[in-house]
C-alpha cells in the first residue's frame, strides 16, 4: 500500500495555527488535503494532526484524520507513528501540511521512483530559484550528484555554489523500513546546525534520490506567505477552486 500522510502540528513557531488559517472559505489544511486526494497512485492519506482545536475544526471535512503525539520534534517522527500503526503500508509519502497548492501530479511522480528497487528515500527538487531564494534562509537549497542523489542541503550559500543549486520542495517518500530507521536515528550535528532533519539521512548514509519538477509549490511560513497564495488563487481560481 502507498500511504501519504500529512504531519499537522497546531502551533508552528514563526505563524500558530498556520494550518487552520482562512484560505478562500477553508482551513489551510483542508486545501492541502483535499489537493493531495486527487493523487492517482496514493491508496491512502492520512492527516496527522496534535490537536483537538485541530480536529474541531475539521469536523464538517470527510478527511482520514488520526491523532498523534503533541511532543513529537519533527514531521518525520508524526508519520513514523502512523506508519507502526498501518502495517500495510509499504511506501510513504511526506506531505507538507503548509502547502495548499501541492500538485497531485508532483506526489505520483515521487511514488514512481520507487519502481527503481534500489531506492529507498526521495524527495522533489526545482530549477525555480531567484537572487531572493538564494539568499532567504527559509528557501531551502540543495546539491546533487551526477545521479540525481542529494548531497547536501543549505540555507546559506556561498557564491561559489549558486551555479550547482537547485530549490528543495520539502515532499519525502520513504521505504517503510528506511522509514522508521531514520526516525530511530539520533540527531546529527549538521541536522542541529540547519534545522533540516534531512542532513540526518545524509550523515548516516541513506541516498535521497531527487525528482525534478517546474510544478509551482510554495510552502506557508508567515502571514505575508498567505496573502501571495491568496492572491495565486484568486488568478488562477479555474485551477484552485
Amino acid at each position: 500500500m502507498v500511504l501519504g500522510v500529512i504531519p499537522a502540528r497546531l502551533n508552528s513557531t514563526r505563524f500558530p495555527k498556520k494550518i487552520l488559517a482562512p484560505l478562500s472559505g477553508k482551513p489551510m489544511i483542508a486545501h492541502v488535503v483535499e489537493r493531495t486526494l486527487m493523487s492517482k497512485k496514493l491508496d491512502k492519506v492520512i492527516l496527522a494532526i496534535d490537536s483537538l482545536e485541530t480536529k474541531e475544526v475539521l469536523e464538517g471535512f470527510n478527511f482520514d484524520i488520526v491523532m498523534t503525539s503533541e511532543n513529537h520534534l519533527s514531521g518525520t517522527d508524526r508519520i513514523a507513528e502512523v506508519t507502526r500503526k498501518e502495517k500495510n503500508a509499504d511506501i510513504i509519502i511526506n506531505i507538507q501540511g503548509d502547502e495548499p497548492l501541492v500538485d497531485f501530479k508532483v506526489i505520483d511522480n515521487l511514488i514512481d521512483s520507487f519502481k527503481d528497487i534500489n531506492v529507498n528515500m526521495s524527495t522533489v527538487i526545482s530549477k525555480s530559484l531567484s537572487i531572493h531564494d538564494l539568499i532567504d534562509p527559509n528557501v531551502v537549497k540543495v546539491m546533487i550528484d551526477e545521479k540525481f542523489n542529494a548531497v547536501n542541503f543549505k540555507r546559506e550559500v556561498l557564491d561559489i555554489d549558486i551555479g550547482g543549486l537547485y530549490r528543495h520542495i520539502g515532499m519525502y517518500a520513504y521505504r517503510r523500513e528506511t522509514l522508521l530507521h531514520f526516525s530511530n536515528l539520533p540527531i546529527t550535528k549538521s541536522e542541529e546546525l540547519t534545522n533540516l532533519e534531512q542532513m540526518r539521512a545524509i550523515d548516516n548514509g541513506i541516498l535521497i534520490k531527487t525528482i525534478l519538477t517546474n510544478s509551482l509549490q510554495l510552502s506557508v511560513d508567515t502571514k505575508e506567505d498567505l496573502k501571495k497564495i491568496k492572491e495565486i488563487m484568486r488568478s488562477n481560481s479555474e485551477l484552485y477552486n
